[in-house]
């Protein structure tokens, strides 16, 4: 059961002083698909663990419109979120006001391949990169069947691209995005590690022509930090990619976000992040705090955010730093919800 504190059916919403229904609208317009044809009414399978289908046996039209998914939308509509789960759900964690029961599916995420080219220690113990073998061909018949389904669907969705693997290093994700049928009202969001956008965005130009929004993760603010953390990567490459993503937004007009996963290894540079943010014309910079995936092999080290961590105290004199360039900036070019609540946020800076 959803702690009641944080998620009460009816919210202040600090910012506009209004008193709102809380109603998470996840459930109604969202559809994640997994690199097994697993379905779930959320944007993280984390958070929403109960899968509503699987597109390997049923339609994505048979999955919208099932029994399960109408289960897991009353869940929210009653106010009891019995589903979620609010030890990993950053709006729960972070308190956060959310309203709205959308009528159709507005974002579909694609989580079908898990390939990159980097093996950073906060996703993944090793490389993965399929080209062959079953999960490849698994993941080409799903990426066949979702643009089989765009192809149909006629109102405006955004597609998400890129929450497992990397778009641009992932052979399945290139396939979809070269085969993505070409329509006006599908929009895309793609999430990169940024390394082999310059090489390959030009190959996908359909995709570039409709992106909404792009988000490049990164973890560091400089070389020692980036590539100890971004395993595989190379910080002189990624600033090369970083320039070719400001100067296409120029054209494009597309949001662009970076986003910095805070650990003890770099909590030092999340005021440089920032800045970097700044050079690059980039439209947000998300802190995000550290997660527990699995992945760590040392991850209690690493989770500064424990009080009795030795770095904790140096960490919120840091974090005091972004909380002040928040309040003098005063609009959402710093976004950090797992970090401080919406309440932190807009207290009095005075």
């Amino acid at each position: 059961m959803i702690n009641q504190r944080l998620f009460d059916h009816y919210k202040i919403d600090t910012k506009k002083n209004l008193q709102i229904k809380n109603i998470c609208p996840r459930p109604y317009d969202t559809l994640l698909i997994d690199k097994n044809g697993s379905c779930y009414a959320c944007e993280c399978t984390s958070w929403l663990p109960q899968s509503i289908g699987n597109l390997q046996l049923k339609s994505l039209d048979e999955i919208i419109n099932s029994k399960t998914h109408k289960h897991l939308q009353q869940s929210v509509t009653d106010g009891t979120y019995r589903y979620c789960n609010e030890h990993q759900c950053s709006y729960i964690k972070s308190g956060a006001v959310l309203h709205g029961q959308p009528e159709r599916i507005q974002h579909l995420r694609l989580a079908i391949d898990d390939s990159c080219n980097l093996r950073c220690p906060s996703c993944r113990k090793g490389l993965i990169f399929h080209k062959e073998g079953s999960a490849y061909t698994l993941g080409i018949k799903l990426a066949d069947k979702i643009n089989d389904w765009l192809y149909n669907y006629k109102q405006p969705i955004q597609v998400h691209i890129g929450s497992d693997g990397d778009p641009f290093a992932s052979h399945v994700y290139r396939h979809f995005m070269e085969q993505t049928p070409e329509r006006d009202n599908i929009k895309y969001s793609i999430l990169t590690n940024g390394l082999m956008f310059k090489e390959f965005h030009t190959k996908v130009p359909y995709v570039i022509n409709n992106l909404q929004e792009l988000g490049v993760s990164i973890d560091g603010a400089s070389k020692e930090t980036y590539e100890k953390l971004r395993l595989g990567g190379n910080w002189d490459k990624v600033r090369r990619n970083l320039d070719c993503i400001a100067e296409l937004k120029e054209k494009h007009n597309f949001r662009f976000i970076l986003h910095f996963v805070v650990q003890k290894d770099n909590y030092h540079e999340m005021e440089k992040i920032i800045d970097l943010g700044v050079e690059y014309n980039a439209d947000r910079v998300w802190l995000n705090k550290i997660e527990d995936w699995g992945t760590y092999d040392n991850f209690t080290e690493q989770n500064i955010f424990t009080p009795t961590h030795p770095d904790n105290i140096d960490y919120n004199l840091f974090l005091n730093n972004v909380l002040q360039r928040i309040w003098k900036r005063d609009d959402r070019f710093i976004e950090c919800p797992t970090l401080i609540s919406e309440e932190v946020r807009y207290k009095n800076k005075n």
